[in-house]
């Protein structure tokens, strides 16, 4: 059973739009409507009064005309002052003439036409071709011919108010777009400077105005701003000092674990395996802690990457072969010749934590690929040999301190700082990383970077 899908919810700017065309359109009508029922009764008199003297005109004409018997009734019908709005019909020993196909003695009123062929004169109004009309009826003795006249009322009028009415609710639209589009400027501004901030632009503020009520928007916005960047500063002040505050004792550590490994003479097996568990969470708390350095110099800006232009693939083979030589690596021939601006520390420590970040918690790596990525630049693929992610995890496990949500990736001694600092290196160089299942089993790191060539 396929799911029905709704239309999405129009935006702020078009619903104020609809909101000004709808009630210019609804203000529009209600005035056409008003006008026309003010102006009705008044206009039909004067429409009929009208009516009246152009009829006993026309009437003169036919008498003065139609006397021969030979006289062609319809084309001299034609001739007549009637006007755009009115037809002329003639009734004359027994036969009907008129201007009009469509007008016959059929859509008059039978009490009119009763009067008409008694020899009456008579006026009546009616409704005719979807509006109001007055028939005009003049007997023509002269002629022994029954003279009709038919007007159409408020036609005009009508149609005016209609299209004013429309071009109301043109301007009334018009007008909303305009407004919506001055009154939410202020929220597109806000919007653009939140975007900025978010991505690392903490330096963004808006603009004081003179109106108060934004004045006072653009006040607690950067207010805010201010207490974030200020909150971040000093957060990562704090990972900063702690880090370097750490490396002096660790560097003890390290030089007192070094001189114990010279003198193990004698030891038990016991002290011996204490020892090498001391050494082992050494590297792992040295390595946390240089972890959080680089961590501390991004978030302070202070990372200035040294770019070089290298040949991908040369890279690629030549930290396979010292991080992982006996993983095979699989390049494509439209890479081959493919280069990338990188900062071979920083990348070379993004691949280092891929792959560490494999043997420890999937099984290793099987896989290192390289080729184009859809939009021409260059992807790099790591592929391990664990359960896979799941879909939920593939972009929270890039945030710091994250591990998984279960299987073996949640286990171990890491504190999720590996993968984030990927994230950080790769978004240094312009590049993306995600994860994605590989196929046969596992997952799939791939780093996008923008080609040199």
């Amino acid at each position: 059973m396929t799911s029905q899908r709704f239309p999405r919810r129009l935006g702020l700017r078009a619903r104020v739009t609809l909101v000004f065309s709808v009630g210019a359109f609804l203000l529009a009508s209600t005035m056409a409507i008003l006008a026309l029922g003010l102006a009705r009764s008044y206009l039909l008199r004067e429409r009929e009064s009208s009516a009246q003297h152009q009829t006993l005109a026309n009437a003169l004409l036919v008498r003065s005309e139609v006397r021969s018997s030979n006289v062609d009734i319809t084309a001299f019908l034609a001739t007549l002052p009637s006007g755009a709005e009115s037809d002329s019909l003639i009734y004359r020993r027994g036969s009907w003439f008129g201007t009009s196909v469509g007008l016959g003695p059929t859509q008059l009123p039978p009490d009119l036409t009763a009067k008409a062929l008694s020899g009456a004169a008579a006026s009546q109004r009616f409704r005719y071709g979807g509006t109001t009309a007055i028939a005009v009826t003049v007997p023509v003795r002269a002629a022994d011919a029954v003279y009709i006249q038919v007007f159409s009322t408020l036609r005009i009028l009508s149609t005016s108010l209609g299209v004013a009415a429309l071009i109301t609710t043109a301007a009334g639209a018009l007008l909303g777009s305009w407004a919506s589009r001055r009154a939410l400027q202020p929220v597109r501004d806000v919007a653009m400077a939140a975007g900025e901030i978010a991505g690392g632009k903490l330096d963004t503020r808006l603009r004081a105005t003179e109106d108060r009520e934004l004045s006072r928007l653009a006040e607690a916005f950067n207010a805010m701003v201010d207490a974030v960047q200020m909150r971040i500063a000093r957060d990562a002040r704090f990972a900063s000092d702690v880090s370097h505050e750490l490396r002096t004792p660790l560097t003890t550590l390290a030089t007192s674990l070094s001189v114990l490994d010279r003198n193990t003479a004698g030891w038990t097996s016991s002290q011996r395996q204490a020892l090498a568990l001391m050494r082992s969470e050494m590297r792992a708390f040295h390595k946390l802690v240089e972890d959080l350095l680089e961590i501390s110099r991004a978030d302070a800006g202070a990372t200035t990457p040294v770019i070089d232009d290298v040949l991908a693939a040369e890279f690629l083979s030549r930290l396979g072969a010292a991080i992982c030589p006996a993983t095979p690596i699989d390049i494509s021939a439209d890479a081959v010749s493919a280069y990338v601006g990188i900062d071979k520390r920083r990348m070379e420590r993004v691949f280092s934590n891929l792959v560490e970040n494999a043997n420890r918690y999937a099984g290793g790596v099987v896989r290192i690929g390289l080729c184009r990525s859809a939009g021409g630049g260059v992807r790099f693929e790591v592929d391990d040999a664990g359960p896979g992610i799941p879909l939920p995890d593939r972009t929270r496990i890039f945030d710091r301190f994250s591990r998984g949500s279960g299987g073996r990736r949640a286990e171990g001694s890491g504190v999720g700082l590996g993968l984030a600092l990927v994230a950080e290196h790769v978004a240094l160089h312009g590049g993306t990383v995600s994860v994605e299942a590989r196929p046969g089993g596992g997952s799939r790191f791939a780093i996008e970077l923008p080609a040199q060539s």
